[in-house]
């Protein structure tokens, strides 16, 4: 890519996206375009084609998707298959149809079997069951993955898939219904320590920031502690302060900075190409997505103990051993993408420390 190169990114105000267009622009990329969803609509296939007519992009980084966390993958099951297989299915043909030249696809390491090896190698991908609470999300992914892979053998387009790690980061998504874990628990975890300091400024502040459903600042301090409870957020008889967390605190997560994954999607749109990730002298094109992540994990009792002693909370846990935990363990092989020249730097106790600035700050 020229610093003048044409790129659009899908998905600009989401973790993902802004992150991939912090670190273009931090780079000295001038002809970025970008589309907000009231402005094209990627499920709509002739909102997309015309969009491509018109911009005409040379790269493309599809980070555009319905994303969520336990609670909302396995509520809004058919959104999350529809919406996704239509957001790529969109992007991805209108990109070859336009002769982009380079498109980078955004996945998720949920496209791994339940019972994967671990860490997951790229080579473990369709070897057996996904895991039935994000089955729908992950089989959406697999289609893009396999979308890029059957358009660049038949087409000899250079369409290339990575599969990030669970990210956090700038941009987080902090709804307690339907965010993912660390950001979960870091909004928890802050509400929790105002709870136990009595500090309904800060409780105010928060809800309006980000109303829970539909309750703000403004409600009544009753009905702001009930709704806190029902997520999770609880004063104990004996004046403690508890928060709740889903499952037993034993499965193991690997968390990646989300701008360390934007610096590795944009490392590869510079100096990769399709044929880099296709093993020599392969008789079958498969398995040609990178895996990015730090190959480091840490259990969800110690993520929530970590968060902890950055908020400064005294208060306790309760691991609701009656709710879903998920696949027990999840750590990505990064080797792959190492060979080829890129590592994390963002270690998770200083990510969190980062996000909970900005999240303070917001």
């Amino acid at each position: 890519m020229d610093k003048s190169s044409k790129i659009y990114v899908a998905g600009h105000r989401g973790l993902v996206g802004s992150a991939i267009l912090k670190n273009l622009q931090d780079k000295g990329y001038t002809n970025l375009v970008t589309r907000t969803h009231a402005e094209l609509d990627l499920t709509d296939p002739v909102a997309v084609a015309v969009f491509f007519a018109a911009e005409r992009p040379e790269y493309v980084f599809l980070a555009a998707a319905k994303v969520g966390g336990i609670v909302a993958n396995n509520t809004y099951r058919a959104d999350f298959i529809y919406e996704n297989l239509m957001i790529q299915n969109n992007v991805i043909h209108q990109s070859y149809k336009h002769g982009v030249k380079k498109l980078l696809f955004l996945g998720s390491t949920c496209i791994y079997p339940k019972e994967a090896p671990q860490p997951m190698p790229e080579d473990s991908l369709l070897t057996g069951p996904l895991e039935y609470t994000n089955e729908p999300y992950a089989i959406a992914k697999i289609a893009g993955i396999k979308l890029c892979e059957s358009y660049n053998i038949q087409y000899g387009t250079n369409f290339i898939s990575v599969m990030p790690t669970n990210l956090y980061g700038p941009n987080d998504n902090f709804d307690l219904e339907k965010s993912h874990v660390l950001p979960a628990l870091i909004r928890k975890i802050h509400l929790g320590k105002a709870l136990e300091h009595d500090d309904w400024e800060a409780i105010r502040k928060d809800l309006n920031k980000r109303p829970i459903e539909g309750f703000d600042g403004a409600a009544p301090g009753d009905a702001i502690r009930s709704i806190l409870a029902k997520y999770g957020v609880s004063r104990m008889i004996d004046g403690a302060v508890q928060i709740e967390i889903w499952g037993s605190g034993r499965p193991m997560r690997e968390f990646l900075w989300s701008e360390d994954m934007a610096d590795a999607c944009v490392y590869i749109m510079e100096h990769r190409d399709f044929n880099d990730c296709v093993p020599q002298g392969a008789k079958e094109i498969r398995n040609t997505h990178l895996n990015i992540g730090t190959g480091e994990d840490i259990s969800i009792v110690n993520l929530a103990s970590l968060i902890k002693d950055v908020i400064g909370f005294r208060g306790t846990f309760y691991f609701n051993t009656e709710k879903p935990d998920g696949t027990m363990k999840k750590l990505t092989d990064p080797t792959k993408l190492q060979q080829l020249g890129w590592k994390h730097r963002v270690d998770l106790t200083a990510g969190v420390r980062q996000l909970f600035q900005w999240y303070s700050n917001d």
